[in-house]
């Protein structure tokens, strides 16, 4: 296929730049707005969710990963030298999301509830280099203490206090990273627990699942470092029939508590969006954190492409001026493709739905405002052949990453020069 060249890109652009001034947008005001954006990688893409604990046990937990594609990353060195590639070919300045047990434990069995920010050290130190802030997850699966499928609402008292004692630790590996890299990290709390047949007391676990929640959230951290979040599921593989943290669960528990509400687009049912819930829940809790994902039937994970739901999404963020209170990330996880493919595709796919919003023209909501429910309808049908994609292209371009697919063959090189020696 033949590719565009410079000058016909620049061509390209200043004609659509004319075309969205006659509509009242200014396509440089976006890019600006749009470079401020950072989206939190998740680093479990890279290695298909296994971590460098070197414990052995299985993923399970109501979590599974497909696929065989080589050149997973083995180390912590080579997740960061995967993620360095892909972030070089992402436009903007974003973030990295780490889970609990990709910490560097030096061949010395660090169990859960002993991890410290030493664990860390290395990620901290890349991070800083990159200039980029941190997320963190605690790890509730893969774990001897999960081998039931739950944790935090387990009925025996030990078992609980050891994953308290986990995310209480994990807490503070959040909050010293938010301190290292001057930006808060948002420290997510998920949980597998639930059954897989229906259950006769749906009660207890959730009076013991919030009672360990406000065990977690006992120590007041400083925001300015930490800020804590909690993220429901409406069914995972194993727990089909009842998962202990629901969406209802946990909406109350936020609103009731102030924390962060995680909304996961792969986490509801396959026929419900989660666009709409934006503006509803933001009226009631500070801050949202937005799980971007791509929900296919009974799996929740699939990699985020360019489709009606995320630009749904998208477009709420941008229509309400939701952006400063919701914190982007990833969570998918696919080892059927190239995993820094799968990198790029999502969070480039996230970002062109972030643009499309914001070359929205200011008399789409005057239509509204003023009754006239048909320019509504005809300027929002219009938009969809507007030439954003020169917007998007001339964006890469300044941000001095591949316009086009022309990242693909970057990837391509690594992979036979790096990943097929793996």
């Amino acid at each position: 296929m033949k590719r565009s060249t410079k000058l016909d890109r620049q061509k390209t652009y200043s004609a659509a730049k004319s075309l969205y001034a006659d509509m009242g947008v200014n396509t440089e005001a976006v890019m600006r707005k749009l470079s401020k954006i950072s989206i939190s990688l998740h680093c479990w893409q890279g290695d298909d969710v296994g971590g460098f604990e070197n414990t052995g046990a299985a993923l399970g937990d109501g979590l599974a990963v497909t696929g065989n594609y080589p050149g997973r990353a083995r180390t912590p060195q080579e997740l960061r030298a995967d993620l360095d590639l892909a972030l070089s070919l992402i436009p903007g300045r974003h973030r990295l999301n780490l889970h609990a047990f990709y910490g560097e434990f030096g061949n010395k069995r660090v169990d859960r509830n002993e991890i410290k920010p030493r664990h860390y050290k290395n990620w901290i130190d890349w991070a800083k280099d990159k200039k980029m802030g941190m997320d963190f997850n605690p790890t509730c699966f893969s774990h001897p203490k999960a081998s039931d499928g739950f944790t935090l609402s387990h009925p025996k008292k030990a078992i609980r206090d050891f994953w308290i004692e986990h995310c209480q630790a994990s807490r503070e590996v959040g909050a010293a990273m938010g301190r290292a890299l001057g930006t808060p990290c948002v420290t997510n709390v998920w949980i597998p627990d639930g059954y897989k047949d229906t259950p006769v007391d749906r009660l207890s676990p959730r009076q013991r699942l919030e009672d360990s929640l406000d065990q977690i959230f006992a120590k007041r951290l400083s925001p300015k470092h930490h800020l804590d979040a909690v993220e429901c599921k409406l069914f995972g593989i194993g727990s089909e029939s009842y998962v202990v943290g629901s969406h209802e669960f946990y909406m109350g528990y936020a609103v009731k508590k102030q924390k962060v509400l995680c909304l996961d687009a792969g986490h509801f049912h396959p026929t419900e969006g989660i666009a709409d819930k934006l503006s509803s829940v933001m009226l009631h809790v500070p801050e949202v954190l937005l799980h971007v994902s791509r929900g296919v039937r009974w799996d929740s994970d699939h990699v985020v492409t360019l489709d009606d739901q995320l630009q749904a999404i998208t477009a709420e963020l941008v229509r309400c001026k939701l952006l400063d209170r919701t914190h982007i990330g990833l969570d998918f996880f696919d080892a059927s493709i190239n995993r820094i493919a799968a990198w790029v595709i999502g969070t480039r796919n996230t970002l062109k739905g972030l643009m499309m919003a914001m070359l929205e023209p200011p008399a789409l909501r005057k239509a509204e405002r003023e009754g006239d429910l048909t320019t509504r309808l005809a300027l929002m049908e219009e938009l969809k052949s507007m030439p954003w994609g020169a917007v998007w292209e001339a964006y890469c371009e300044t941000q001095n990453v591949p316009a086009g697919d022309a990242w693909l063959h970057q990837v391509r090189s690594y992979e036979k020069s790096v990943l097929a020696k793996r």
